[in-house]
């Protein structure tokens, strides 16, 4: 017995535990971020935003989470039911097991694998699986069109997301995220890869149809596009599931560029905030920027966007790796 308990269970135990210990806190702050949204917005409007449940309205979160809760979920008579529930359900989940790779700070991480960026951009791509699913499940043409532009969106920035980790992965030579971190110890790679960073980020917004890219849900003229049909808590999971993907991207963005845990500047008082401190406030502000954009531009036409992404930014950053690989050989500079 006491085998098993230190061979197999206790083992088990100590995961689930450090799982809780992610879920339930990221949880939590994707039902505030909503809040935030909506405050930031608010401010930036001029108004005041949530402020009768609670003090400072922060109990709005709560409240919206227990109405969707308890409403019926209607499921259209024509539609795929299994496909239909299942759909919600994924992209919820594929939100969340991005983060089994994410370092909060040097060894604490869940699972340090060698080829995390690999698997966080495997994760990252199977996100329209869930949006085809709920269009096509639906039985609706407006939600059918809405989850036909995402698979095409997602798709075309994915590219471009891609070489841009290619020429991190250069410049570090390990895809080990806790070495991605550890390399700009000196200096952040927003620095030098200044431009890589810019279309990183523009290419997050697409990848989870944040605002100017929403075309996939677009009000005006899909109603609201691949949800349409969606309700309590299947819409619930959708809403969720995107604000989660928002901080995992806001999360990869700060790996990647704004040395993940590590200080500005390594001297005091900066070096007396412990780590995961840094790694969230640096999450705090790209979601900032995110929730900035939402408020400043208007949308995009949907041929603005696609030459956005097939006309700027995928020649950008392959001639960025070009530029990284070539002047790393006529350096002779070896990653550490």
């Amino acid at each position: 017995m006491a085998e098993l308990w230190t061979g197999y269970l206790l083992p088990t135990v100590i995961i689930v535990a450090q799982i809780i210990a992610i879920v339930a806190p990221l949880l939590l702050a994707v039902a505030y971020l909503t809040y935030a949204e909506r405050k930031v917005l608010a401010g930036m409007q001029l108004r005041k935003g949530p402020n009768v449940v609670g003090p400072f309205g922060l109990g709005q979160p709560i409240a919206d989470g227990l109405k969707l809760l308890f409403k019926e979920t209607v499921i259209p008579s024509g539609a795929n039911k299994v496909v239909f529930i299942a759909a919600p359900v994924v992209t919820f989940l594929l939100g969340l097991i991005g983060w089994a790779v994410i370092p909060f700070d040097d060894g604490m991480v869940l699972a340090d694998i060698n080829v995390g960026i690999l698997y966080l951009f495997a994760v990252s791509s199977l996100g329209v699986y869930g949006v085809i699913m709920a269009g096509w499940a639906s039985n609706s043409k407006y939600a059918f069109l809405g989850a036909l532009r995402s698979a095409a969106q997602m798709v075309s920035y994915e590219i471009s997301i891609g070489f841009v980790i290619v020429t991190v992965l250069l410049c570090v030579g390990s895809l080990n995220l806790t070495e991605i971190v550890r390399a700009q110890e000196d200096l952040w790679f927003a620095v030098p890869l200044l431009p890589m960073f810019v279309v990183f980020f523009v290419s997050g917004l697409a990848e989870t149809n944040r605002a100017p890219f929403d075309l996939p849900e677009a009000e005006a003229e899909l109603v609201a596009g691949f949800n349409v049909e969606y309700s309590s808590m299947p819409f619930a999971l959708f809403f969720l599931g995107e604000y989660a993907n928002m901080i995992l991207m806001s999360a990869m963005t700060t790996i990647l560029f704004l040395g993940g845990w590590l200080p500005p500047i390594d001297v005091a008082p900066f070096n007396w905030i412990p780590g995961p401190i840094w790694f969230g406030a640096k999450i705090a502000m790209v979601l900032f920027v995110f929730l900035w954009v939402r408020a400043t531009f208007p949308r995009y036409r949907y041929d603005q966007l696609m030459r956005l992404g097939w006309k700027v930014f995928l020649p950008l950053s392959l001639f960025w790796v070009f530029l990284t690989a070539g002047v790393l050989v006529a350096t002779g500079w070896v990653p550490k």
